[in-house]
């Protein structure tokens, strides 16, 4: 089982855009190693959404609902949400946590869709 957070602008489409419709298909992503990151989804495996530029937290919690990689530069990944996190995670906490020491995240800060580990996922989307 993997965990991943993935970014997304609020203005485009927010957590709660994702709530209303239900499900969605993560599209728009360019970068080959966020595609990669894509492709090796599978069902079931467990998301973080994270509000970037405007927020900047980790606002809620889905899952991967399936996963088309016949086209490799277009995964087809639809995904659900779960539920909103109780007390969002704002960036500056995130940073400041030794979790996320040398995480990707921080290290190609602009990568839309990271990789977690179980216990960075599980910190995320505590309550706390």
């Amino acid at each position: 089982m993997s965990f991943y957070l993935l970014k997304s602008e609020p203005d485009v489409y927010s957590f709660d855009d994702l709530l209303r419709d239900g499900e969605t298909v993560w599209d728009g992503i360019k970068n080959p190693q966020a595609l990669m990151t894509l492709r090796a989804m599978k069902p079931g495996e467990d998301i973080v959404i994270y509000h970037s530029n405007v927020g900047k937290a980790a606002v809620g919690q889905a899952k991967v609902v399936s996963v088309d990689a016949a086209d490799p530069k277009n995964p087809v990944v639809r995904i659900k949400p779960v539920k909103a996190i109780k007390r969002p995670k704002p960036l500056a906490e995130i940073r400041d946590n030794p979790l996320f020491e040398g995480s990707i995240m921080f290290r190609q800060f602009r990568l839309s869709v990271v990789p977690l580990t179980k216990e960075q996922f599980a910190w995320l989307v505590q309550g706390k």
